[in-house]
């Protein structure tokens, strides 16, 4: 399976986080996707993010920019739409 690139340029894992998520919703289980991220966070967030909603975090890629791999879990816990570093609000 061919790896779906997020280049995320020099944006904040913040907003990285927010496309991550978005993209994570819209490909099938299984994908590889490969996130360029050359914010300092991103080897620390892009784990802890892996880990709270149940997508593998493959880790780095070798190549010319900073890229970390991420494959798509079939089942995975919800996180909020605007804050994906945390759980999905519940409740009414």
């Amino acid at each position: 399976m061919t790896p779906i690139v997020l280049d995320g340029g020099d944006r904040r894992c913040v907003l990285l986080l927010l496309e991550l998520r978005r993209l994570t919703t819209t490909v099938p289980s299984g994908a590889l996707i490969r996130l360029i991220a050359s914010d300092p966070a991103a080897p620390l967030d892009l784990p802890a993010w892996c880990h709270l909603t149940g997508h593998a975090y493959l880790g780095p890629v070798p190549g010319e920019h900073p890229t970390y791999a991420v494959q798509v879990a079939d089942v995975t816990a919800l996180t909020d739409p605007q804050s994906p570093w945390r759980p999905a609000p519940t409740g009414p």
